[in-house]
């Protein structure tokens, strides 16, 4: 299995620091752009109608989650540092494919609702503050795909630094709403004792964990820790937890800050004065300047909310990358990645707006919300199992008393969802017209989740082998080396990418060639950088991959092959042909994954292009 994010993994050292400061902040970074996901545009809607209806009586509740999500989001971390595993890779070597599957299309949904929550903060943002309809708006977001392009190929901290810049203009913005606002510091305080009013409050509660502690969050975290590289000792194993932790606390805590100042603004103006079903992003901004007096406060708080989806959108296309790679160990081309995420997210907000008008968006935001915590036990399950390992964890494993704290927290989650997808189901069995359809589709889909959910429970503590876990380095690939002694080719050329069709392709070329052959290996970078610069790209994947691409040379050298490597830059249908066409070869061997038709625009196939431009010929291995 491949490395998380492999383009930034382990790309900043956190070694030979001269002070401890300096120290700290090597490790600083990935908490923040973990934190923006609880402070998107999904828990401003959330936030705003739990504070217009119930004034600051669900303070708690935001309380309650900042201290689940500090909880979880530090486990997610300590498995990503001790196991240099994802959560979606420690998954996939746990599981069985089936199950694999399922949780890997539920966390796929749980993105495309976060995404949603996104695009229509964005879009409104962007209505608000240059009155561009909402359509248009929603349109507009798709730009942003080019964006993290531009930023990941400039390396993680810049990424780091961008999305800091971005929490800072939300932060900056909610302290003048707060001094405009003039909060009631007695009932705040006051908010903070657990009440729940109604029925209604409840389902707020429920969106408002689900704006908060964020499934698509638990993968990420896992993954950004392993931007670090540290001594793998015990010791800096340990330093490193203790680091992330901090970086985790005072992150989630300013998350905290951002949330309780939307829910304090909205009970301080709305609730204040009666206003209590203001539940749109769109009528919150529309009311304050009268309410607060000031024109400020609507322009501050539409430029927070494009801060808000525009760095929250960009953590969740990483997360959408985590979730694929590591459930079905399977990379695709990033701007194809993004695009499908934000088509996913922005199809259905068209729709509804479309249909339904503008009014929606609030209650389309919660709904996403909801959806959101519907999918957190899925997660959090699974990573509790995988932290509680002794084995997996190396003896870095959570105490009792935390794992208890975390049974705790996965099972208010659950009963709380459990609540109300009863209420939702019964609902609608009261109010159908025809309810054997909901009796025979709808119920028993129910019951199989909650199966799902009590197998994945369960499983471990009765099965408790762990499955090999492999990885793309070339020291894990099982070649074979043939004993004949005639061959017909004698300069071979082998494309290799670092996947399992590495194994077959070289596999395959030995038995062209033999020892007597001299192979030549080739690679193509294809980051933005690679297309931009050529030769001077000089960006983290390239180092990666000139590294990967020396090991293998060195390993086949040891066994005793003649090899020698290339690496190129750009479009590999363009830049394959030129290095073959310049050199004197007999035979091309390229490995392919075996994909026909879609999948080979997908995932970049060049077999195609280049056999028409080569004057060799061509030999094509699949997987």
């Amino acid at each position: 299995m491949s490395k998380s994010l492999e383009e930034v993994n382990e790309s900043v050292s956190t070694e030979n620091k001269k002070s401890v400061f300096k120290k700290i902040l090597a490790f600083f970074g990935p908490a923040y752009l973990i934190s923006v996901g609880y402070m998107d545009p999904g828990n401003w809607a959330t936030d705003i109608a739990g504070g217009s209806q119930f004034g600051y009586s669900l303070l708690w509740v935001l309380l309650m989650s900042n201290m689940m999500a500090l909880l979880l989001q530090s486990l997610s971390a300590r498995l990503g540092i001790v196991t240099q595993r994802d959560l979606a890779q420690a998954s996939r070597e746990t599981y069985s494919p089936f199950i694999n599957y399922i949780l890997y299309f539920l966390a796929e949904i749980a993105i495309a609702a976060c995404d949603l929550a996104e695009v229509l903060g964005m879009a409104i943002g962007i209505n608000l503050l240059f009155d561009i309809p909402l359509i248009q708006g929603v349109m507009i977001t798709v730009l942003d795909t080019f964006l993290l392009l531009f930023l990941i190929n400039k390396g993680i901290r810049k990424m780091e630094a961008f999305i800091i810049a971005l929490v800072t203009v939300i932060g900056v913005s909610f302290i003048f709403e707060m001094i405009f606002a003039q909060p009631e510091m007695d009932k705040v305080i006051l908010g903070l004792i657990p009440t729940m009013p109604n029925e209604t409050a409840l389902y707020i509660a429920i969106g408002i964990i689900g704006a908060t502690v964020m499934p698509h969050n638990l993968y990420l975290h896992s993954s950004l820790v392993q931007t670090r590289k540290f001594d793998r000792s015990k010791a800096g194993i340990k330093q490193a937890l203790k680091y992330n932790f901090i970086d985790s606390t005072i992150a989630l805590n300013l998350a905290f800050f951002v949330n309780a100042a939307i829910l304090i603004l909205a009970a301080a103006t709305f609730y204040k004065v009666g206003m209590h079903n203001v539940a749109e992003i769109q009528d919150a901004h529309k009311f304050l300047q009268p309410l607060l007096g000031t024109k400020w406060a609507p322009i501050l708080f539409a430029v927070a909310l494009i801060a808000a989806g525009q760095s929250s959108t960009i953590t969740g296309t990483l997360a959408g990358q985590i979730i694929m790679e590591g459930y079905l160990n399977l990379r695709i081309q990033p701007w194809v990645r993004r695009i499908i995420t934000r088509l996913i997210a922005i199809v259905p907000a068209v729709v509804v707006i479309t249909i339904f008008g503008e009014g929606v968006t609030g209650k389309l935001l919660i709904f996403s919300q909801v959806v959101l915590s519907l999918q957190l036990g899925f997660a959090i399950i699974p990573l509790i199992h995988f932290v509680s390992d002794k084995t997996k964890m190396k003896g870095f494993h959570i105490s009792r008393v935390t794992q208890i704290a975390s049974w705790i927290v996965a099972s208010i989650i659950v009963i709380l969802n459990g609540k109300l997808v009863f209420d939702e189901i019964n609902g609608w069995l009261e109010s159908a017209e025809n309810p054997l359809i909901l009796w025979l589709t709808v119920v028993p889909l129910a019951f199989a989740f909650l199966i799902l959910l009590l197998y994945i429970v369960f499983k471990p503590f009765f099965d408790k082998s762990n499955r090999t876990i492999h990885n793309h380095s070339p020291h894990h690939l099982k070649l074979q080396f043939p004993k004949g002694q005639t061959y017909s080719k004698k300069n071979i050329a082998v494309t290799v990418d670092f996947t399992t069709a590495d194994e077959v392709a070289l596999n395959n070329a030995f038995e062209l060639g033999g020892k007597e052959a001299e192979y030549t290996l080739i690679h193509v970078v294809e980051t933005v950088g690679a297309h931009m610069f050529g030769d001077d790209a000089d960006d983290h994947e390239t180092t990666v991959d000139e590294k990967l691409l020396l090991e293998y040379e060195a390993i086949l050298k040891e066994k005793g092959f003649k090899v020698t490597t290339k690496l190129g830059f750009g479009l590999p249908d363009k830049v394959i042909p030129v290095l073959i066409n310049q050199g004197k070869f007999d035979v091309l061997v390229m490995g392919t994954h075996g994909h026909t038709g879609l999948k080979d625009l997908l995932f970049g196939t060049t077999v195609d292009h280049i056999r028409h431009k080569i004057s060799i010929p061509l030999f094509i291995v699949k997987q």
